[in-house]
């Protein structure tokens, strides 16, 4: 028995995974662990959890894989300040030590930290510990454990790797080709040109937060209007046939500064960028618009360009551009390939998969076997007889953390005298059915945690798509968010083509396709002469809690053979409304990571509006629980007064 464990650390969404053979057998986010949402320090709590899932120790640990290489990262930033002398001084003044105390020394930082995964409480007893491992530790090329996160566990036996991201050591995006064990990386865009620091440019600009507020710009895109696209052209970037941009440093601060834009980016936008928390604007809207149908033309033209190149006819991809599903749901319809398949897990924390995976098929030279090889993948819904074909991939549905058994979920509630219903398995799914058809608010809990930004029917939030109070309800009483983000559905993968434009698996929600014309309503003169966030409450369709306002969704599609219980809940509900879809939101409120444990679950239930709480099979009801008392406002804690 081989064992790896991957890491990424130390910049934002640390994470760990471990691989047994092959094969992964646990991953999780460290933010799961400490609640400090995209927490950047070295995964301990995440490696332990990998540990115990495993039954194992670190003694019998043989790899130790990190995701990117901290030397090579160290000559970009010493090679850019010197560049950028004497304006980057105060960025170097502020980087440097901590590199030269700790980045540089990567190795025996590592070993310190893995030392305190044993047990060690400070630092010197940990260095110590440390140096009883056996474990051989390697470092992977950043972009390289972004192309093996996206090609090892896909179902393809060969495709074209896309990865996009702000910056790893120097590359920004890269192109390669996996065939079965192992991956050709054949050509990179470099630092500073980069689709994705672009991208959260506009995030700062619009005054969100950068790597955790782009999506917030993709969902306030369609609201807005592409006004800003020939200036973004004509003075931020040239963009080449083959998807490769080129940037206009004079209007950027993140080469030489600790900001992204600088005095010329504002006056050009004409202004400051927006206060966070401060009302958004049209014109917030507009540029949200401009910067996405930016990348959607870039994203396209790499991936022609990556045909041209590979003549593959299925593609993987990864890094955290290709989280922006509304760009890949436009490759996907651009049919230059059969197939894509995204890891979900697309940002840094899924580098702790690719790192680990890298080392067994590349470094040890392990077959990979894929599901398309054993002939368990198909990209066809039904067989000759119309049946839905098994749906295989390295992920597992994503379902790759904790799950909590009904004896300590029962534990928990009953030390905690929390009144509580618990029903057979088979009797569950018509129970929450029962609540969602009520328009209630559910939190479902249930078996292994998402690795991922997405919540997948584990640690969820549901409710009736067909309710067109129900997208305010979630945002406001719920999540504490911006009132104009979307939704995503829940569809049962053998209706998504009768109610959506696409026929394909989209189990990761990152696909993005239009509402089928049959489902859409037609809007009245007066609806159709609303502007920007005035259009948010128009009712779109049949299932208008999840339409956004350009008529798209965002899509999960559900099988049994992934998601068992998840699948049965949707298809109880269908069978009382005869609706497959349903309302699914992470489990957590704005600024807090997903839930984890059943403690963290009744927090967030408590905390919000939500109607019922279902811990695996038992079942809370909001009116039934005890006045739930904190010392402090948790409110202030996200910033959300």
């Amino acid at each position: 028995m081989t064992t790896i464990i991957g890491i990424s650390a130390f910049y934002h969404d640390s994470a760990a995974a471990l691989i047994v053979d092959g094969d992964i057998v646990a991953a999780a986010q460290e933010e799961r662990f400490t609640r400090i949402k995209h927490d950047h320090h070295f995964p301990v709590q995440a490696v332990r959890y990998c540990l115990k899932e495993a039954g194992i120790t670190l003694d019998q640990v043989d790899f130790v894989g990190f995701y990117d290489k901290p030397l090579l990262k160290f000559d970009r930033l010493l090679e850019t300040y010197l560049d950028y002398t004497p304006a980057g001084f105060v960025s170097f003044l502020k980087s440097m030590p901590l590199w030269m105390k700790e980045k540089l020394w990567m190795p025996d930082l590592i070993g310190t930290e893995l030392g305190k995964v044993a047990g060690a409480e400070d630092d010197r007893v940990a260095r110590k510990l440390a140096k009883q491992f056996s474990f051989k530790l390697l470092f992977g090329d950043h972009h390289e454990s972004h192309a093996a996160s996206a090609f090892y566990p896909s179902p393809f036996e060969e495709a074209a790797i896309l990865t996009l991201d702000g910056v790893g050591e120097w590359a920004t995006s890269s192109i390669g080709i996996g065939r079965g064990n192992s991956i050709e990386m054949l050509k990179e865009l470099r630092f500073p040109d980069s689709l994705g620091l672009l991208y959260s440019a506009f995030t700062y600009y619009t005054g969100f937060r950068v790597n955790s507020g782009e999506y917030k710009v993709m969902g306030l895109a369609p609201y807005g209007e592409p006004k800003y696209v020939s200036l973004i052209k004509d003075k931020l970037i040239e963009i080449c046939d083959d998807g490769s941009v080129r940037m206009n440093q004079d209007y950027f601060g993140y080469n030489q500064g600790l900001r992204m834009t600088n005095g010329a980016f504002n006056k050009l936008f004409g202004g400051f960028p927006r206060e966070p928390e401060s009302k958004v604007t049209q014109k917030e809207m507009d540029l949200a618009r401009s910067i996405q149908e930016i990348t959607e033309e870039v994203v396209l033209k790499m991936t022609r360009y990556v045909k041209r190149e590979t003549s593959m006819k299925k593609l993987c991809m990864a890094g955290g551009v290709a989280l922006n599903c509304v760009a890949n749901g436009h490759v996907l319809r651009d049919g230059q390939f059969d197939d894509i398949w995204i890891q979900p897990a697309a940002g840094d924390a899924g580098g702790a998969v690719g790192v680990a995976l890298a080392i067994w098929h590349r470094y040890l030279d392990k077959p990979r076997q894929s599901p398309e090889r054993l002939g368990s993948w198909v990209s066809s819904i039904n067989n000759s007889n119309g049946d839905l074909l098994p749906y295989a991939d390295g992920m597992k549905g994503s379902y790759l953390g904790p799950a909590y058994s009904e004896e300590e979920i029962e534990r928990f509630l009953q030390a905690n005298n929390y009144p509580y219903t618990r029903y057979s398995r088979s009797e569950l799914p018509d129970v929450v059915a029962g609540l969602l058809a009520a328009e209630k608010v559910v939190g479902l809990h249930q078996g292994r945690m998402e690795f991922g930004p997405r919540a997948l029917g584990g640690r969820s939030i549901i409710g009736d798509a067909r309710s067109p109070k129900m997208q305010a309800i979630m945002n406001l009483k719920i999540k504490y968010r911006e009132s104009f983000r979307p939704f995503a559905p829940s569809v049962l993968r053998e209706h998504v083509a009768d109610w959506f434009e696409m026929n394909n698996d989209s189990p990761y929600m990152l696909l993005v396709a239009n509402l089928a014309g049959k489902r859409i309503r037609k809007m009245t003169q007066e609806e159709e002469k609303l502007w920007g966030i005035d259009k948010l409450n128009v009712v779109r369709s049949d299932v208008p809690a999840i339409t956004h306002v350009d008529y798209s969704a965002r899509i999960q599609t559900v099988r049994r053979d992934v998601s068992p219980l998840y699948w049965d809940i949707i298809e109880a509900f269908r069978k009382k409304s005869g609706c497959p879809v349903i309302v699914n939101t992470s489990f957590n409120v704005r600024g807090e990571p997903i839930v984890c444990s059943p403690e963290d679950s009744y927090r967030c239930f408590m905390r919000t509006e939500m109607d019922a709480l279902v811990l695996e099979t038992c079942v809370l009801e909001k009116s039934e629980q005890p006045e739930f008392q904190e010392e402090t406002d948790w409110r202030s804690e996200f910033n959300l007064d």
